[in-house]
């Protein structure tokens, strides 16, 4: 029978449609095409790109071709840093003006590589330049929340098949990270514990929806999964901003994300995929609200969800606000701890 499930943290309901128990077999993509000549993103074409503004090269100059990740602006923003917010009332509308940062990690100078492909140091030097953006970015006094994400595939939103990510800042606390941010604090002020902690231990002792555990992080599917095969990887020991992480942090990190991308290419057959990063706004006090982040350093818990694109938001999904997934989590987890990686 199919089962209703309650995700704590996002506070949304999801069928878990277990009489349809999809296998992996059952979500083909087709592989997509690269009909590219020129890749902004490959060596030798940096003047096709705006100046950088972060890179880990071994030598020279910037903008050089010797880069191993580089960090750009996005040349076709969503936002831009350059002017003032005026926030207004417009009859009972709100608006603003499109304040804030949009940047591109390329992660590789090889077209050809994902980000599943790249060695852990790789990977580390990838995490380096995330870091390094997220600690320079909230410096920025309007910016109140950063989110790092990357599209794989084209179904995911790529519109580039050189691998990379994108870093938006943006004014205002988006609706996904408030309802985060404000259950882990009523938690806490409940009970004096950060809920992401409860959920790791209470997933660590049953197991079944884990998927690999290392010395310091976990990888694990959500009981209340919205979608077949989905993510979480979360530091097994308190953390609220992936900012503080030192670089011996973050080279365990880049295992334990390129064994879950490894799985997730192996047993979905590269699928196209969406990861977010999830991790503590800045913590500007804000005029008016002397008490405005004052646990957040105890009740959030910073963490990687990957979601594999492998089913469509339809009329259902977009009227009621449920998730139907057709493959149990627990199952999903079974699949991908088997997976020869």
């Amino acid at each position: 029978m199919s089962e209703l499930r309650w995700d704590p943290i996002k506070l949304h309901w999801v069928i878990i449609a277990t009489e349809r128990g999809r296998r992996p077999r059952d979500f083909h993509v087709e592989p997509e095409g690269d009909g590219m000549t020129a890749c902004p993103f490959c060596y030798g074409n940096e003047d096709k790109t705006p100046p950088e503004i972060f890179a880990i090269r071994p030598s020279g100059m910037p903008n050089a071709a010797n880069w191993r990740v580089r960090v750009i602006p996005n040349k076709y923003p969503a936002l831009r840093v350059e002017g003032e917010l005026n926030n207004r009332g417009y009859g009972l509308y709100d608006v603003m003006n499109g304040i804030g940062a949009h940047e591109v990690v390329i992660e590789t100078p090889d077209h050809s590589r994902s980000m599943a492909d790249l060695t852990p140091h790789e990977i580390t030097d990838v995490l380096t330049a995330y870091r390094a953006r997220y600690q320079d970015l909230r410096k920025d006094f309007r910016f109140r929340y950063m989110v790092l994400f990357k599209n794989h595939g084209l179904r995911a939103g790529a519109t580039l098949n050189h691998s990379h990510s994108q870093l938006i800042a943006v004014p205002l606390l988006p609706p996904v990270a408030a309802t985060q941010l404000k259950v882990a604090r009523n938690y806490f002020n409940t009970k004096e514990r950060c809920i992401f902690c409860d959920l790791i231990a209470f997933e660590l002792d049953c197991g079944e929806r884990v998927v690999r555990e290392f010395s310091n992080f976990v990888t694990l599917t959500p009981y209340a999964s919205s979608s077949p095969f989905e993510l979480r990887l979360y530091p097994k020991r308190h953390s609220h901003d992936f900012a503080l992480m030192n670089d011996a942090q973050l080279a365990e990190l880049a295992v334990a994300m390129k064994d879950m991308l490894l799985r997730v290419k192996n047993v979905l057959r590269d699928a196209p995929y969406n990861f977010i990063l999830h991790t503590a706004p800045p913590m500007h006090r804000r005029p008016g609200k002397p008490t405005h982040w004052n646990s957040l350093e105890q009740d959030y818990h910073w963490h990687i969800e990957l979601v594999p694109r492998l089913t469509q938001v339809a009329g259902f999904e977009w009227g009621t606000g449920f998730y139907i997934n057709p493959t149990s989590p627990e199952d999903a987890a079974s699949f991908l701890r088997e997976a020869d990686v």
